[in-house]
């Protein structure tokens, strides 16, 4: 048991802290976290391989196959809204237990039913786990994260996310080969989903190896074992004072009420979060993610040299995640984000007139892909999560959190949904030059709303909304 906890400054003091911190058991801790990402990359991405065959299985018609597909975005938003309530009830990591439960569950339900009816349940019961999983494991590596390097030990979730999306592609095409046609329609999708099942159940596993967090521990009155937890990551002295600043937090507000986001300032901090969730779905990185060999046939690739260029848009979004994870708490998050959004919204526009002046044919269009992809990679698809996971006070971060991720997956569910339509009625063209306004309207958002959280504790961000200074 840790000494005592006694007061010993008013202010953090980040240089001292830094000078105690064990980084292995903190990066440890954080890895097997963000493998709920891994979870909602493969989970997400794996149906992409598996619905023509389900297609030709169950003889589904275009809306039922959209259904195949989008099913499991229901689950997500379902088990985002409810992951804040019943994660500040039983804690991050109880919660976190029953969401990998959920996910294997899913996996092996959905990979068995003889009705398409039966595999959209367990679809459902599946996205109830990855809806959980990709609202708290970033949050729970925030707060259990030193403040010098949160940003890219949140970032180690987004990092998992694609890392399943890239190894899907390879899965997918493994079990696809391993027999005639006949096999793929009747048995090859099953593999597909249900070998998620495995990852499922490594991460359960490994999350016993997990503390809880430590600002809900905080929270619940049980700072002594949040001491505990706090001593093995930044040493004796450099805990007792993060301790004192949780609870110097929690002590004008101790109740978690989403009445308190509506205070001013507190706010500021719901909109910033909601609406910078929502432009990371609609500047139309699902649409890019979900329907990108069908966007590649477009400009004349053939059905393999649009495959083979998919798994090289996957590659890049792995390579430029890696990248922001070491730019993250260095060049900050505002940075990155102008930097990788006004890059993303050029690219849409060249692509926007590509396709309206025909100029679609060789490399053109694939590079200004692969360009929009790295700016997202570096920029919107990590940030926003590390932003979601650090901007709302301790009392209500669990459901301020939800709410956000809740909204973020509804403009995932409405772009993956509208894309195909968007194509057919208005092309192309038009399609992209939507998603550039949405991209330029991120820049204008990101200027004149989004605060730099670098080198900042929780509680010193909880602070700077309610004194209004958020620039």
């Amino acid at each position: 048991m840790a000494a005592p906890i006694t007061a010993t400054q008013s202010q953090h003091n980040h240089i001292a802290e830094d000078s105690g911190i064990n980084m292995k058991f903190v990066t440890l801790t954080s890895i097997i976290a963000a493998l709920g990402g891994l979870l909602f990359g493969f989970d997400t991405a794996v149906v992409s391989g598996a619905v023509g065959f389900m297609q030709d299985h169950f003889s589904l018609s275009e809306v039922q196959v959209g259904w195949a597909v989008s099913s499991l975005i229901v689950g997500c938003i379902v088990g985002a809204g409810a992951s804040g309530i019943i994660s500040d009830r039983y804690g991050r990591k109880k919660v976190l237990i029953a969401a990998a439960l959920l996910f294997i569950i899913g996996s092996i339900g959905s990979a068995l039913p003889s009705t398409f009816t039966g595999y959209v349940i367990f679809r459902m019961i599946g996205g109830l786990g990855i809806g959980i999983t990709s609202t708290l494991c970033p949050l729970y590596n925030a707060e259990i994260a030193p403040t010098r390097y949160r940003g890219r030990l949140v970032a180690f979730n987004q990092l998992a996310t694609v890392t399943g999306i890239f190894l899907t592609y390879f899965v997918n095409n493994a079990f696809a080969s391993m027999g005639d046609d006949a096999w793929d329609v009747s048995t090859a999708w099953r593999w597909m989903l249900g070998v998620g099942a495995v990852p499922g159940a490594i991460f359960m596993v490994l999350l016993f190896l997990v503390p809880e967090s430590p600002r809900w521990l905080i929270k619940q009155g049980r700072a002594e074992q949040a001491l505990d937890i706090l001593v093995k990551i930044h040493g004796e002295s450099g805990a007792r004072q993060e301790v004192l600043d949780i609870k110097e937090s929690f002590k004008q507000e101790t109740r978690g009420s989403l009445r308190q986001l509506f205070k001013p300032g507190l706010r500021t901090a719901l909109i910033v979060g909601v609406v910078i969730a929502v432009l990371q779905q609609v500047t139309g990185i699902n649409a890019v993610l979900y329907y990108a060999p069908e966007i590649l046939k477009e400009t004349g690739a053939g059905t393999n040299a649009a495959l083979v260029q998919t798994i090289l848009v996957g590659l890049i979004n792995v390579v430029f995640t890696i990248i922001a994870i070491r730019l993250i708490d260095r060049v900050g998050r505002k940075a990155l984000l102008l930097i990788g959004s006004g890059l993303m919204t050029l690219c849409l526009l060249f692509i926007g007139f590509a396709f309206h002046t025909g100029h679609t044919s060789g490399v053109l269009v694939l590079i200004l892909l692969l360009v929009y992809v790295a700016a997202f990679a570096i920029s919107l698809g990590p940030v926003v999560w590390v932003l979601l996971a650090e901007i709302f006070p301790n009392h209500i971060r669990g459901r301020a959190t939800a709410i956000a991720s809740m909204a973020l997956w509804a403009a995932d569910y409405v772009v993956s949904q509208t894309f195909p339509p968007m194509l057919k009625s208005v092309g192309a063209a038009s399609t992209f030059w939507i998603y550039a306004v949405m991209g330029l309207i991120t820049v204008v958002f990101t200027w004149r709303m989004i605060p730099e959280t670098k080198g900042k504790s929780l509680e010193e961000i909880e602070t700077m909304w309610k004194s209004g200074v958020n620039h």
